[in-house]
């Protein structure tokens, strides 16, 4: 069976960092996001809003390096858990449990995004600055429309 997310989205809150009983550092949080409906014409915008949790050390750099409005990329698997309220009610939740976290704005851009007044720092996951960019040879490659997914 296949179960695989890919999202893209803007935080909705400062990540708050915790550790489990065994201590290892987990983050839950929650990424926004927009989905369309409909025709160009007639195109509608829905917010959405999913639920992630992060665990070692990318829930530490994720701590430390984002805050809310900051735009990630998360790369994961669907679960589902169900647990019981004080009041005695059952609930179901549906999250993200995430495998790859990137950072997708550069600490210079803080201050070029500003969603609600505050900056956006943020870095690459493996600190951007520290990576040798790399240089893609696309040379010979013949891409047609049929190769095209849209």
């Amino acid at each position: 069976m296949l179960n695989r997310v890919v999202l893209v989205g803007r935080l909705t809150r400062d990540p708050e960092l915790r550790s489990t009983n065994a201590g290892m550092f987990v983050v839950s949080f929650t990424i926004a996001f927009d989905e369309y409906h409909g025709r160009a014409e007639n195109r509608e915008r829905k917010s959405c809003f999913i639920n992630c949790t992060v665990f070692g050390q990318a829930a530490e750099n994720m701590s430390k390096f984002t805050k809310k409005g900051s735009l990630v990329g998360v790369d994961g698997h669907l679960t589902q858990r169900t647990y019981d309220t004080r009041d005695g009610r059952r609930v179901s939740v549906v999250e993200i449990i995430v495998d790859s976290l990137q950072f997708l704005e550069r600490k210079s851009e803080e201050n070029n995004n500003t969603n609600d007044g505050s900056s956006d720092s943020s870095y690459e996951a493996k600190t951007e600055e520290n990576v040798e960019p790399e240089t893609n040879n696309v040379d010979g490659i013949n891409v047609t429309e049929d190769d095209l997914p849209f």
